[in-house]
């Protein structure tokens, strides 16, 4: 049976356990529309006493917006909901919460069920909100080897999900689980084919081996395999996580761009250290 890796089932209640997947390529699926929300042109500050910690490049002709996180000049956050529990699920509430001159992007940050709530390992300010998931189902969280992006203070970290249960011991003061994996010590996912016929608008995560976070979103659809070599080839990370597709979205107040689409769960922050230059 082959594993029809479809981004919308991220927002549905799936099944953790139950039999196990057939393995299948990684994009072999029906393409998906674009998604309406996603406007190019973005990644320059609205004025010269901003700057954006992202920018607008080009790979193998697809516009993808590059963010950066950088130890000593960043803190990175996870986020869910408000003080009160309501879950945020759209940037444009977490951002209602946020001072926008302390933040320098932020993103959707994993898969989740209907309700907001998410799929895997999640963890924010050190409290652990859902425990890592080994199960089997389909999408692309199931995907194996899937991975988590966690860390604490100005040390990150994207492992494959074994990889974290074999070596972290202590809990993170931030974690997300999410799938599949893009890059894999600076391989690419042995499942991505190069080029599917499956585009949507994704992002990811990818660290470097300066501990530099690198956030890529698409502007436009775009296939794993294009996503996964850019993080390799490009970006030349060691490590890349995939993070979602058709609920990819954007907040960069530098430049003043706030996506608004699909309802998301879990958020990653990227803070302004204060005194940073």
């Amino acid at each position: 049976m082959a594993l029809l890796l479809a981004p919308v089932l991220a927002a549905c209640d799936q099944n953790q356990g139950g039999e196990p997947v057939a393995r299948a390529q990684i994009g072999d699926g029906v393409a998906e529309p674009a998604n309406p929300n996603a406007v190019p042109g973005f990644g320059t500050a609205q004025s010269d006493e901003e700057t954006s910690a992202c920018r607008i490049v080009r790979f193998e002709g697809t516009s993808l917006t590059h963010c950066m996180a950088v130890p000593g000049v960043h803190r990175v956050v996870t986020d869910l909901a408000a003080d009160n529990g309501t879950r945020y699920r759209s940037l444009k509430a977490m951002s209602n919460d946020r001072q926008a001159a302390g933040v320098a992007f932020a993103m959707n940050a994993g898969m989740f069920h209907e309700d907001g709530s998410p799929l895997g390992y999640f963890v924010e300010r050190s409290a652990r909100l859902e425990e890592v998931n080994t199960g089997n189902g389909q999408g692309d969280f199931y995907s194996k080897p899937n991975g988590i992006f966690y860390g604490t203070d100005d040390e990150w970290q994207v492992r494959t999900t074994p990889d974290f249960l074999e070596n972290v011991r202590r809990r993170p003061g931030f974690g997300t689980q999410s799938g599949p994996m893009l890059v894999i010590a600076g391989d690419l996912h042995p499942d991505i084919l190069p080029d599917g016929p499956e585009r949507v608008i994704r992002n990811g995560v990818g660290m470097d081996r300066e501990n530099r976070a690198h956030f890529v979103i698409s502007n436009e659809p775009v296939s794993f395999g294009r996503l996964a070599r850019y993080f390799r080839d490009e970006l030349q990370v060691r490590n890349a996580l995939y993070l979602d597709g058709e609920h990819a979205a954007l907040w960069d107040p530098a430049s003043g761009r706030l996506d608004q689409g699909a309802p998301i769960g879990p958020m990653v922050v990227v803070e302004k250290l204060a005194g940073a230059n």
